[in-house]
This record gives structure tokens, C-alpha cells and sequence, in this order.
């Protein structure tokens, strides 16, 4: 039944555009495992010759053995059946270890190679992409490719049974041999009025499956768990689970029953075979033409004949998916990081002092097409009508400033100001398209991004941890770390004592995206990671937001410990932030409008008055207040 539970349109398939290429890529790519596959080959060869000796040895058994009442024969031919069966079964294992040890293999290079190269992929590629799209060419996609030994080493195993089975059929009698090929076209009509149908019902199936899994995942995770208890849902959403999962039993039972009428019309058609193989086997034999035991043999044969036929009527469809699912996968390995080591980059240079400058810099988002894959982003039309060449508009225009050691700079301005994006091209996660960006005189794009990455640390608003333990996602920033050194970062992050209240101390477990811990909690241990990467370049980005005035002190003493002797750049949300810098910067429309500090930039007027009158005087009482500035 290899063929039929297909997950992708057999149409599709067959219209499927595979790129130039993509064959010959394949086999480079399976070169490592050239010398198993040619052992896969000779045994797939040998099963093949040696499953075609047991009807002939039955033959010998009831012409020759039992005729001439041989008791020596008949002890021969039963010990070489046995061996036959023992040789067949130690093929069979041979089989399976080349199978899985290559299949697997693949998959591991596959996955291993797509995940190295997922992750270095600039931030905007994942700003774009769907991450369910993405995890189903690192799952699906990869299992589909490895399919492809298994699928390959079935139409040759398919041609090597065919070989060998109607050789010694038409020797025996090739009359009989070609009674038994005429059922032949009902196998092929078949397939292909069922299997069509069998595959749109599987594909059904199999999206049917995707939305209630989807479905699952938003609601389980604490966000969506969350939303549901608090608009008091769950019966809603009892009920609309049960209809999706209904849908997926309805459509089971659908193709459960197709599978059976297309596995029983083929079973008649080949009993159809048989029969005529016994009638006219029968007659012969009666008549005097052949022997009762070649009838037998052709009977035995007959039922070799007919699964490789019908798996070579579909391999086609199945062939074109592994090929489809490798060309997918090459697809992603071969979008470029826009973002990368320049050849010779070198590591910034140690002890750093913290510098940063930016000269000159004008920035725009990149075009879709530099960034992304069509085909991992949402609808159908993006696939059909390709992305984008237009970059966007320009975010930042000739921004020039410098952040000198051991200083801060805080970055003001409205929503969409471009203070994010300024913030971002210091840790690399964008390139300037003109003017530079550098740390101590050096240019972040002609050094590698691993010294970068280790000269900068950011704290954002929502600080993200892993389902992991607190010491785990501590360690992250320096898994050399020793116990010593992360009970220091976290005193000077006010959450030791914290954590050492909890049952299991370091060894706590924080939840999803650290949802077992407060909003202020989750930021003191992300500044705690910052302490123990120890940056050179501290970013903050809005890294107090949305705290109540308690946990904002605690917060605030963290960052002092954080900021101390390091450059630090502050997207500025928060008047202390603001009153401590040493110098403002007040963006608007993507260029820098007023720079200073906080008492000049007031006395000065101007957009940054406009916005501290708007933001921290509340009904013109002159009470000074804490909520937030736009950041």
C-alpha cells in the first residue's frame, strides 16, 4: 500500500516544478553515504534472485523428489528451502540496517544543516516567515527527503522482483506468463481513480489535523489558556474542539474504508490473476503439457507479480514528492544571511572601552526577496506572485552621534521615531545601508558578529526565558559560569534573595517564556544574564515599561549595577532614565531633531518639551508623574 496515504495533491505533484539541478544536488549531497548505498543496491539485488529460488525448489519437490519417491531429494530440497529462508531473513536485516542508517543519516544532515542555517538568518527573516512553516520544513519536509533512499531502494527492489520473477515465468511457460500480465491495466486503472481520491482525502485529513493541533497549541500556552478563563470560554471552546476533532474521526473513517475497497478491488483483481494462472496452469497440466509442480511454481509467482506492479504504476507521485521535499529544504538552506562575517573579519580587539558612534547613518528595511522565502510566508498569493524588490521606506536618515565610555545616552522620541532600529544596528541585527556604525573606532561590519555579540548586551521590555531553570537561562550568556558567579550577578540584580526563597532555589524551573515569574522578576534576572555576560555596551529598550513604581526602584537598582562603568544606549520611557543621561537624543521621523540633556533640551523647547509636558505633567498641575514616555 506504498503510495496511497500521501500528504501532498497527486495533481500537484505532478505538476510539480522541480528546479535544475535539484537530482544532481542529491546525489552530492548523498555522497557521504555513496559506499552504503551501493551495499544497500547488491542487497536489495540479492533479495530480489534469492526470493525468486523457493518456487522453483517446490517445482524440483512435487516433479522430482516426490515422483521418483527420492527421500535424499526431498532432504536436500527441504534444507535448501531452509537456507533460503535463513538467507532471506539475514538479507532482510542487512536490508533494514542500510535503510535506517542512511535514511537517518539524511535526516540528521538535513536538520542539523537547516537549523545551523536558520539561525544565523538576519532578524528580518524571522519577522517575516511563519514559524509553523518553518518547523514544517525542519520536520515534515526533512522526513519527506529522507524518503527518498526509501522510495528509490522500493522501485529498484520493484524492478529487481519484476526481473526476477517473470524470467523464470516465461521460462516455465510463456504462455501462462502473458495470461497473467493482461490484468495488468486494471491495477493501473485503479490506482489511479483511487489513489486520487485516496490522496485529497488524505491531504484533507492532514490539514484537518493541522488545525486541531493549532488549535491546541493556542489555547494551551499561558497566553491563550489566560484569555480563555478570563472571557469564560471553555465550554465554547470544548465544543468547537470536539467538531474539529470530530471532522478528523469523520475523514479517518472516510479514507480507513476507501484504503479497504481500493486494498480489496486489488486483491480481486490479482485472485482474478491467480485463478487464470490455476485454469489454464490446470488444463496443461491435466493435458499433459506441463507438470503439477510448475503450475505450482507459476501460481507462486504470480503472486510476486502483482504489488511490484502496482507500486511502479504510483512511484512516480512518490519519487516527485522526496524530490519536492529536498528542493523545499535547499530552498531555505539557500537564501543567504544578509547579515554575516565578511570575509577576513577579525574579533573587535581587547580590553574593549565601549565607544559607540554612528556617522552618517541612513537605513531602510530590506526588500522581501533579500530577506525571505515565498513559500514560508503566509497565503498562497505571496508563493504565486513571489515578494517584493521595493525596501521599504527609510527609517533612519543621516544620524550621527557618539556614545563616549562609561556613558549614557538615552534615545526619545514618538512611536516609530526609529529609536528601536538605531538601537539595533550596534548588536548587528540590521546593517546600515550608507554610513557606519562602530565600537571603538571599529566598523561592526568588518569584525566578526561573535565578538559583537559578546561586546554588547541588551535588556528588553519583555524579556524572554526559556522553559528551562533559572540557572539554565542564567548560563546562556556564559555557560562557563560557575555557581559563585551567578549568585554575584543576581545580588547586584536584586533577585538573589528571591530566588534562594524558592523551594529549589537556582534549580527552578521559570515555565514558558518564564511565565511562573512577575513582569519586574523576569526583568531582574534578564539584567542578571546581562551581568553575567559582562558587555562592554549595554542597550536598554524600554526595559522598564509597564512596572508598578516598587518594582520599578528594585529595577532601577539593578540597571545602576548593570549600566556602571559601561556605555549604555536607553530607549527612554521613565523621567529618572531621562534626568540621568548624559546625553538626550530626540528623534523624529527617523532623524535626530535635538540632542542634549535633560535641563538643556527643556530650557531649548521643542519637541522633546512638547513630549516631557505631554507625558510626565498630568492636567497641567505641575505633579510630576510617573507614566511612561513613547518609546
Amino acid at each position: 500500500m506504498r503510495g496511497y496515504h500521501r500528504t501532498r495533491d497527486l495533481a500537484e505533484l505532478r505538476a510539480a516544478n522541480v528546479s535544475k539541478g535539484t537530482r544532481a544536488r542529491i546525489w552530492r549531497f548523498l555522497s557521504p553515504y555513496r559506499p552504503r548505498l551501493l551495499a544497500y543496491l547488491l542487497v536489495i539485488i540479492a533479495t530480489a534472485v534469492i526470493g525468486s529460488i523457493p518456487p522453483l525448489l517446490v517445482r524440483d519437490l512435487i516433479d522430482h523428489a516426490i515422483q521418483n519417491r527420492s527421500l535424499r531429494q526431498v532432504d536436500l530440497l527441504a534444507a535448501a528451502l531452509v537456507g533460503v529462508a535463513v538467507a532471506t531473513t539475514v538479507l532482510s536485516l542487512l536490508n533494514r540496517w542500510f535503510g535506517a542508517v542512511i535514511g537517518e543519516g539524511i535526516i540528521y544532515d538535513l536538520r542539523v544543516d537547516l537549523y545551523d542555517h536558520v539561525q544565523r538568518m538576519p532578524v528580518a527573516f524571522f519577522t517575516r516567515t511563519q514559524t509553523g512553516a518553518l518547523m514544517s520544513r525542519l520536520t515534515s519536509d526533512v522526513l519527506d527527503a529522507q524518503n527518498a533512499v526509501g522510495t528509490a531502494a522500493s522501485v529498484i527492489s520493484d524492478v529487481m522482483t519484476l526481473v526476477a520473477t517473470l524470467v523464470p515465468m516465461f521460462v516455465l511457460s510463456p504462455g501462462i506468463t502473458g495470461l497473467a500480465l493482461l490484468v495488468l491495466p486494471p491495477f493501473v486503472i485503479l490506482d489511479r481513480v483511487m489513489a486520487g481520491r485516496i490522496s485529497r482525502l488524505s491531504r484533507h485529513q492532514m490539514q484537518l489535523n493541522a488545525d486541531m493541533s493549532s488549535n491546541m497549541t493556542e489555547r494551551f500556552n499561558v497566553s491563550g489558556a489566560l484569555l480563555v478563563k478570563l472571557f469564560g470560554r471553555p465550554d465554547a471552546e470544548s465544543k468547537l474542539f470536539a467538531r474539529r476533532a470530530a471532522g478528523v474521526r469523520d475523514s479517518g473513517i472516510r479514507l480507513a474504508l476507501l484504503s479497504r475497497y481500493l486494498f480489496g478491488a486489488l486483491s480481486l483483481v490479482g485472485a482474478v490473476g491467480t485463478a487464470a494462472v490455476y485454469w489454464l496452469g490446470g488444463r496443461d497440466a491435466v493435458t499433459g503439457h506441463l507438470a503439477v509442480g510448475t503450475v505450482v511454481a507459476l501460481a507462486a509467482y504470480v503472486t510476486r507479480l502483482y504489488s511490484p506492479l502496482t507500486d511502479l504504476a504510483s512511484s512516480r507521485v512518490d519519487v516527485l514528492g522526496a524530490i519536492v521535499s529536498f528542493d523545499r529544504v535547499f530552498e531555505v538552506l539557500d537564501t543567504p544571511p544578509s547579515v554575516a562575517d565578511r570575509p577576513g573579519a577579525a574579533p573587535l580587539p581587547a580590553p574593549l572601552e565601549g565607544q559607540v558612534s554612528a556617522q552618517n547613518v541612513w537605513f531602510r528595511y530590506p526588500a522581501p526577496s533579500e530577506v525571505s522565502v515565498a513559500s514560508l510566508e503566509a497565503t498562497a498569493e505571496t508563493v504565486a506572485d513571489g515578494l517584493s524588490d521595493e525596501p521599504s521606506a527609510w527609517v533612519l536618515r543621516d544620524v550621527s552621534f557618539v556614545a563616549e565610555p562609561g556613558t549614557m545616552t538615552a534615545l526619545v522620541g514618538p512611536s516609530g521615531a526609529g529609536k528601536t532600529t538605531l538601537s539595533s544596528l550596534v548588536p548587528r541585527l540590521y546593517d546600515a545601508v550608507s554610513g557606519s556604525v562602530t565600537i571603538d573606532g571599529h566598523d561592526v561590519r568588518d569584525v566578526t558578529l561573535a565578538s559583537v555579540s559578546g561586546a554588547v548586551g541588551v535588556v528588553t521590555q519583555d524579556a524572554h526565558l526559556f522553559h528551562d531553570t533559572i540557572g539554565a537561562n542564567l548560563r546562556y550568556a556564559r555557560p562557563s559560569a560557575t555557581d559563585a558567579e551567578l549568585v554575584s550577578a543576581c545580588r547586584a540584580a536584586r533577585i538573589h534573595d528571591l530566588i534562594a526563597s524558592l523551594p529549589e532555589g537556582y534549580d527552578t524551573v521559570v515555565g514558558e517564556r518564564g511565565y511562573r515569574l512577575s513582569g519586574g522578576e523576569k526583568q531582574r534576572l534578564a539584567i542578571a544574564r546581562v551581568l553575567l555576560k559582562d558587555p562592554a555596551v549595554v542597550i536598554l529598550d524600554e526595559a522598564t515599561a509597564h512596572l508598578d513604581s516598587e518594582t520599578e526602584l528594585l529595577v532601577q537598582q539593578a540597571l545602576a549595577a548593570a549600566l556602571a562603568g559601561r556605555t549604555s544606549i536607553v530607549i527612554a520611557h521613565r523621567l529618572s532614565t531621562i534626568q540621568a543621561a548624559d546625553q538626550i537624543l530626540v528623534l523624529d521621523h527617523g532623524s535626530i531633531v535635538a540632542r542634549g540633556t535633560h535641563t538643556s533640551l527643556i530650557a531649548e523647547g521643542g519637541l522633546y518639551a512638547d513630549l516631557y509636558q505631554t507625558q510626565y505633567l498630568r492636567g497641567g498641575s505641575g505633579v510630576l508623574a510617573p507614566a511612561p514616555l513613547a518609546g
